[in-house]
């Protein structure tokens, strides 16, 4: 794979267009029957919620347009999980970067990932297939994901935090909380027990990626005992000695996307006497109603948390359709600089994202908030179970009752 392959699938055009057109073939009613099947009809939305180009009020809103979405429809509560992750960024910021509970294993859990597991040549059908999907597309399925985390932490003994960013360089939808949290979740640092999968598992959801005769084709006993023990169990006896050269992850992106990337303002009077909006890679559904539209990347969050060309292309294509001129530096003395310059005002969408956050949380800049459907408790609730019962009307309420609560909750 070289570097000129490395460009978003076709399935993920960053437009808004695009993403509309994807929220119309949402099939509520087959993704609750078949969503955890490889093949299933899951949504595939996950790259336009996390860049802004939808936002979960607007996509529900739309689905109900074509029928009716009750809360407790499974789409709707698998959409919950996202705002939970979201609730639970706000409450403890960068601490979701470290085990929030004790590793389910004494192990000396290794701060990297295996070559075998990069390279994809494990020689497990199901993870090789995995890493390979990942690379060419920049989406995996959600059961994907999980049996990638599942054998990573677990059957190899690698911390989950040396996965988590792995994946997250690579996804086009990897978000810090959703991507990050998941894989807590999976190693149990932030969930009552280990997730867990076997050989089993793969071929009732998966058959294409069966992995009989392999370290997972096993009892949940022996998975369980592997979890809590030591030991790596280590790639496969008949693992190929050759695989995938993984995608680089970078800082800035590649020379050919940095046509328009400004590394400073000197010399731009254009923000003199304007109202200029900043647009950052997590807030691009439309350009903002504003005089100059500035897009923003901060250069020590992208140096934490590098980017494979793929996401890049996808980010920077939109980011020019909906600015006038891309800026990458220390987002932390942007604002001052264009005051003093005489801007008349800066507006911007809030976000989580370290770096970015603290530069938006200035005086002079207007934050807008991320649209939720969810009501976000000021007490964090630390399961998703509690979030669900403090946020959603008890089902012995009619649904047109629920709606009806939910709407007061959202309004306070």
């Amino acid at each position: 794979m070289t570097d000129k392959d490395r460009v978003p699938a076709a399935e993920f055009p960053p437009t808004r267009e695009a993403a509309l057109a994807r929220l119309a073939a949402v099939d509520p009613a087959g993704y609750t029957r078949r969503r955890n099947y490889l093949d299933g009809p899951v949504t595939r939305l996950s790259p336009y919620f996390s860049h802004g180009l939808l936002d979960m009020p607007e996509a529900l809103q739309r689905l109900r347009t074509r029928a009716p979405l009750p809360l407790q429809h499974k789409l709707v509560f698998e959409l919950a999980w996202r705002e939970y992750f979201q609730h639970v960024w706000r409450h403890l910021g960068e601490e979701i970067l470290a085990d929030i509970r004790s590793p389910v294993s004494a192990a000396a859990y290794a701060q990297s990932l295996p070559a075998d597991i990069s390279a994809a040549r494990t020689g497990v059908p199901v993870i090789d297939e995995g890493v390979r999907t990942l690379y060419q597309t920049g989406y995996l399925h959600n059961h994907a994901r999980m049996w990638l985390a599942s054998y990573v932490v677990h059957v190899r003994k690698v911390h989950w935090r040396a996965g988590a960013d792995w994946m997250y360089g690579h996804l086009l939808d990897g978000d810090l909380a959703s991507n990050h949290l998941s894989w807590q979740w999976v190693a149990g640092t932030f969930s009552a027990k280990p997730y867990l999968f076997n050989a089993a598992n793969v071929a009732e959801y998966a058959p294409e990626w069966a992995s009989p005769g392999t370290v997972i084709d096993c009892s949940y006993e022996k998975l369980e005992a592997m979890a809590r023990g030591a030991d790596s169990a280590g790639a496969e006896p008949a693992a190929p000695k050759k695989g995938l050269s993984m995608p680089r992850l970078t800082a800035l992106p590649p020379a050919k996307m940095r046509a328009r990337l400004r590394h400073s303002l000197d010399g731009m009077e254009a923000f003199r006497s304007q109202r200029v909006a900043l647009v950052h890679p997590w807030a691009l559904q439309a350009r903002p109603d504003s005089s100059l539209v500035i897009g923003v990347l901060h250069a020590p969050f992208h140096q934490r948390f590098p980017w494979s060309a793929a996401r890049w292309s996808f980010v920077i294509a939109r980011m020019r359709a909906v600015t006038d001129v891309l800026w990458c530096g220390d987002l932390s003395g942007l604002p001052d600089e264009l005051l003093d310059g005489g801007a008349i005002s800066i507006a911007a969408r809030r976000t989580l994202n370290p770096g970015y956050a603290g530069a938006l949380d200035h005086p002079e800049v207007e934050l807008s908030e991320v649209p939720r459907f969810l009501p976000d408790p000021d007490v964090l609730c630390g399961s998703f179970t509690r979030f669900w019962n403090e946020v959603v009307p008890a089902p012995a309420q009619s649904p047109r009752d629920r709606e009806r609560v939910l709407a007061r909750k959202l309004r306070t």
